[in-house]
C-alpha cells in the first residue's frame, strides 16, 4: 500500500496539474507514444518499465536537440572565446530529472505521465547513475558544466567515457567488495556517437632524429571515438556539450588469426586498446596499473587538443576545412582549463601540436590545484614516460631547461631513484594562471606547495572558492524547501543565490520557522522509510541525522567519527537510564580498490554498527548505518534529510569540499574544523552558527615542528583510552581479536592526520550539538541563518569569477531564441 501524501505533496500535485498547459501535455504524450512505437518498437502490451523510461528520455531529449543545434550555430556565428574544461571525472548522476528541471518541463511531463497511467518518480528511478566519477572532483565538474551553460558561456566539457565507471560498492560481511558498474548495459539515450570526429592517439614508439628535428615514429595508435552529451542551462535555451572519448583499436578484429584458430589473439589488440576507457582510476599498486592511468591522462588530452585545434581552424558551422592558418590568435579564442591530472599532460602535448609555441601554450592553459597531499600530486617515473611517450619526454626536458634558467628549485624532475617527473610543477610552468579552490587552500598553495613558483610569478596565483549548482542541489533534490523559500523571496535565487540573504528577514517568523522544520522532518521520514527497506534497520526519525559522506580516506578522518560513535555507545551503556539525545549516524563513501587502510576503516565502522545496532540496552538512542554504494542519486535522498554535516578533516588537508556546501544549502548544521571552505562558511554564517572545533592550520604546523605524541592523549583521556582498548582487544571483532591491529598501530604511532589531538574538542562539540537539538526553535533559526548565508557557494559565482579573472570571457544573460522562434 502506498504511503499517504504529505500536505506539501498534495499542494505540489495540484499546482503541477494547474500549471501544465493542456497543449504541452498532449504534445508530450504524443511524442512519448511515438518513441515507444518507432524508437523502441514496442506497444503498451509488451513494454517494460525500462521501455517507458527510454520513451520518456527520448521525448525530453527531443526538446534538447533543437536548442543544442541552435546553441552551436550561435557560437559559430558570434565566434566567442571558447572554454574547454578537461577532467578525468564528470560525476553527472541521473540526467532525466535534471534536464526536465532546466528546460522547465517537469510539471508538464509529470502531468502527461500521470495521464498515461504511469508514475514519473518510478520512471526516474530506472535511470542508471552515470558512474564517471568518485567524489568531489567529478561532482564539481558536473556543477561547473551546469553553471557554464546557465551563464551562457561557450564551453565544452572533455573527459573519458568509462565503460564501467568507478565501481558498485557492495558490503559483504562488513567488507567492501567492488563490482563492475555496467552503467551502459541498456544503452544511454542522452549521448550521441560522433564517429566522423574520431581521432588517432599515439603511444610507445621511438624518437628518430632527422634534419628537420626529432620525429616520433613506429608508434602504436589508439582511436578516440567521441560521444556527445547535451548540457542544458537553466531556462535560457543554451545547451552546451560534454564530449567523452572512448578508446577503440584501429583494427578491431584479426581475421587471419581467427581463421587459424587463435581466437584470443584475434581480438587481443582491441581489448588492450579499449582498456584505456574501461574503468575510472585503475588500481595503480602495480606497474601495469600505473601505466594505464598515465595512458588515460594522455589519451584524453591528446584527443581533446586535436579536437580544439580542429574547431579553432573552422569559423563556420559545419565547416571541416581549415579556414584559420595562424595560431597567433589561439589564446584569444581558446581557454583550456583543467583540474590537476589532465593539465599535467597538456603543456608538452600542446607545444608539440603548436610548433613548440611555448608562449601560446602558456597563454592558453590554466591550472586548478585540488589537493595539498603530496601523494596526490603525481610524479611519474622517467623510464615509464620514456617508454610510453618518448617524444614528450624530450619536450619536458626542454621546458625544464627554461625553468632551471630562472631557478634550480623550479625543476620538473626530482633526483630520486627512479628519477621522477613532477607533474604538478609542469602544470604551473605551463599555465598563465594557477588557482586553489578555497581561500585557506590557496594560501597553502602559495606558501608551501608551490612557494618557489609563487616567489617568481606571484601574479599568476589566484583563489576561486568552489561552489555547487542550486538547481540540482536544492530545486531538484529538495523541492519542498525550494517551494517555501520561493514563497517568501520569489524564484530569482535559483540564478542568483545571494538572494537567499533575504531569508534573514524571516528569522523570527514563527510560521516560516515551522515550515522549515516541517520540510526537514518530511525529508527525514522519507529517508527513514528508504533506509529501513534498504538496510533492514528501523531508525528513529526524531533522532539527529548525523551524516558523514565522503570517499574513505585517512585525512577525511572517518576514524574520528568512529571514535565518537564508540564513546557515545559507552556512555549509554554506562548510564542506561539517563536521557540521551537519540542519534542516527550515517557514514558513506568508497575506498579505492588498492587502499588497504581505507577498506579497514569501512570494516571497523560496519563492525561497530553490528554491535551498536543489536544492543537492546541502546535501542533507538543510537543507530549506525554504513550507506552502501554512495553516489549522486543516494546523495539526493540523504542530504535534504541531514541535521548534522560532518566536515572533520585535519586543518590544512582538505582543499575545499563541496559536500559541506550542499548540506548547508539544504538546512544541515556543520560540525567541522577550520579547513577548506568551512572557513568561509563560518565567515558567511557566523562561527556561532556552526560547531567549529579542533586545531587551526597554524597549530597543526606547530605540532608538526614539535612532534605529535598520540600516547600523551591516550594516557590523559580515559574515554579515548577505553575506546582504543575496545578496538585493540577485539570487542568489535570477537572472532578475530587482532583484526584492527593495523588501525590501532597507525593511530598510536604514525597518524599523519592527528586524530587523537582533536578527539577531546570533537567530543565536546558533539555535546553542544545535543544541547542545541533539545531546543528545536533555536536549532531551526541557525538552520535558516546557514541557508541564508549559502549564496557565496553557488557554482554560478565560481564560474563567473573564473570567466572574468582567468578565462577572459564574459557571462551572458542573453536568452537564445528557442527552436520554434526565428533568430535575429
Amino acid at each position: 500500500m502506498a504511503r499517504p501524501l504529505t500536505d506539501h505533496e498534495k499542494r505540489k500535485q495540484i499546482s503541477v496539474r494547474g500549471i501544465a498547459g493542456l497543449g504541452d501535455v498532449a504534445e508530450i504524450k504524443k511524442s512519448f507514444n511515438r518513441h515507444l512505437h518507432f524508437t523502441l518498437v514496442k506497444d503498451r502490451n509488451v513494454a517494460t518499465p525500462r521501455d517507458y523510461y527510454f520513451a520518456l528520455a527520448h521525448t525530453v531529449r527531443d526538446h534538447l536537440v533543437g536548442r543544442w543545434i541552435r546553441t552551436q550555430q550561435y557560437y559559430y556565428e558570434k565566434d566567442p572565446k571558447r572554454v574547454h574544461y578537461l577532467s578525468l571525472e564528470f560525476y553527472m548522476g541521473r540526467t532525466l530529472q535534471n534536464t526536465m528541471v532546466n528546460l522547465g518541463l517537469q510539471n508538464t511531463c509529470d502531468e502527461a505521465i500521470y495521464q498515461l497511467g504511469l508514475d514519473l518518480e518510478e520512471l526516474e528511478d530506472i535511470e542508471e547513475d552515470a558512474g564517471l566519477g568518485n567524489g568531489g572532483l567529478g561532482r564539481l565538474a558536473a556543477c561547473f558544466l551546469d553553471s557554464m551553460a546557465t551563464l551562457g558561456l561557450a564551453a565544452y566539457g572533455y573527459g573519458i567515457r568509462y565503460e564501467f565507471g568507478i565501481f558498485n560498492q557492495k558490503i559483504s560481511n562488513g567488507w567492501q567488495v567492488e563490482e563492475a558498474d555496467d552503467w551502459l548495459r541498456y544503452g544511454n539515450p542522452w549521448e550521441k556517437a560522433r564517429p566522423e570526429y574520431m581521432l588517432p592517439v599515439h603511444f610507445y614508439g621511438r624518437v628518430e632524429h632527422t634534419g628537420a628535428g626529432p620525429k616520433w615514429v613506429d608508434t602504436q595508435v589508439v582511436l578516440a571515438m567521441p560521444y556527445d552529451t547535451p548540457v542544458p542551462g537553466f531556462k535560457n535555451n543554451t545547451v552546451n556539450t560534454m564530449r567523452l572519448w572512448s578508446a577503440k583499436a584501429p583494427n578491431d578484429f584479426n581475421l587471419q588469426e581467427f581463421n587459424v584458430g587463435d581466437y584470443i589473439q584475434a581480438v587481443l589488440d582491441r581489448n588492450l586498446a579499449e582498456n584505456i576507457s574501461r574503468v575510472l582510476y585503475p588500481n595503480d599498486n602495480f606497474f601495469e596499473g600505473k601505466e594505464l592511468r598515465l595512458k588515460q591522462e594522455y589519451f584524453v588530452v591528446a584527443a581533446t587538443l586535436q579536437d580544439i585545434i580542429r574547431r579553432f581552424k573552422s569559423s563556420k558551422f559545419g565547416c571541416r576545412d581549415p579556414v584559420r592558418t595562424s595560431f597567433e590568435s589561439f589564446p584569444d579564442k581558446v581557454e583550456r582549463s583543467a583540474p590537476c591530472s589532465t593539465n599535467r599532460q597538456t603543456a608538452p602535448r600542446l607545444v608539440c601540436c603548436v610548433l613548440q609555441a611555448w608562449d601560446i601554450t602558456r597563454r592558453t592553459c590554466s591550472y586548478t590545484n585540488h589537493t595539498v597531499l603530496p601523494e596526490a600530486l603525481e610524479r611519474w617515473p622517467v623510464y615509464m614516460f620514456e617508454k610510453l611517450l618518448p617524444r614528450h619526454l624530450l619536450i619536458i626536458y626542454e621546458i625544464n631547461q627554461l625553468g632551471k634558467k630562472i631557478s634550480l628549485s623550479l625543476s620538473l624532475s626530482l633526483p630520486l631513484s627512479p628519477y621522477l617527473i613532477n607533474m604538478a610543477h609542469l602544470c604551473v610552468v605551463g599555465s598563465h594562471a594557477v588557482n586553489g579552490v578555497a581561500r585557506i587552500h590557496s594560501d597553502i598553495v602559495k606558501s608551501t606547495v608551490f612557494k618557489d613558483f609563487y616567489d617568481v610569478e606571484p601574479e599568476k596565483f589566484q583563489n576561486k572558492t568552489n561552489g555547487i549548482t542550486p538547481r540540482r542541489w536544492l530545486l531538484l533534490c529538495n523541492p519542498g524547501l525550494a517551494d517555501i523559500i520561493a514563497e517568501k523571496i520569489g524564484e530569482d535565487f535559483l540564478k542568483d543565490l545571494y538572494q537567499l540573504r533575504k531569508l534573514l528577514d524571516y528569522i523570527n517568523d514563527d510560521v516560516f520557522i515551522r515550515d522549515v522544520a516541517k520540510v526537514k522532518q518530511e525529508n527525514k521520514q522519507k529517508l527513514a522509510v528508504y533506509l529501513e527497506k534498504q538496510y533492514k534497520v528501523k531508525i528513529n526519525p526524531e533522532s539527529i541525522f548525523d551524516i558523514h559522506v565522503k570517499r574513505i580516506h585517512e585525512y577525511k578522518r572517518q576514524l574520528l567519527n568512529c571514535l565518537h560513535i564508540i564513546t557515545y555507545y559507552n556512555r549509554i551503556k554506562k548510564e542506561p537510564n539517563k536521557m540521551f539525545v537519540p542519534r542516527t549516524i550515517m557514514v558513506g563513501g568508497k575506498a579505492a580498490p588498492g587502499y588497504h587502510m581505507a577498506k579497514m576503516i569501512i570494516k571497523l565502522i560496519t563492525s561497530v554498527a553490528q554491535v551498536v545496532n543489536n544492543d537492546p540496552v541502546v535501542g533507538d538512542r543510537l543507530k549506525v548505518i554504513f550507506l552502501e554504494n554512495y553516489r549522486v542519486t543516494l546523495a539526493e535522498k540523504v542530504i535534504p534529510a541531514a541535521d548534522l554535516s560532518e566536515q572533520i578533516s585535519t586543518a590544512g588537508t582538505e582543499a575545499s569540499g563541496t559536500g559541506n556546501m550542499k548540506f548547508m544549502l539544504n538546512g544541515a548544521l556543520t560540525i567541522g574544523t577550520m579547513d577548506g571552505a568551512n572557513v568561509e562558511m563560518a565567515e558567511e554564517a557566523g562561527e556561532e552558527n556552526l560547531f567549529i572545533f579542533g586545531m587551526r592550520v597554524e597549530e597543526v604546523e606547530a605540532m608538526d615542528r614539535k612532534g605529535y605524541n598520540a600516547l600523551e592523549y591516550y594516557e590523559r583521556l580515559p574515554e579515548l583510552r577505553q575506546v582504543m582498548d575496545q578496538i585493540r582487544t577485539g570487542f568489535f571483532s570477537p572472532k578475530e581479536p587482532e583484526l584492527f591491529k593495523g588501525i590501532v598501530n597507525m593511530l598510536m604511532h604514525h597518524d599523519r592526520f592527528k586524530v587523537f589531538a582533536d578527539y577531546e574538542a570533537y567530543i565536546n562539540s558533539q555535546e553542544k550539538v545535543n544541547n542545541l537539538y533539545n531546543h528545536p526553535k533555536e536549532w531551526t533559526k541557525k538552520v535558516i541563518r546557514n541557508i541564508a548565508a549559502s549564496g557565496k557557494f553557488s557554482s554560478d559565482r565560481t564560474i563567473s569569477e573564473y570567466a572574468k579573472e582567468i578565462w577572459g570571457v564574459e557571462p551572458s544573460d542573453v536568452k537564445i531564441p528557442p527552436p520554434n522562434e526565428p533568430r535575429d
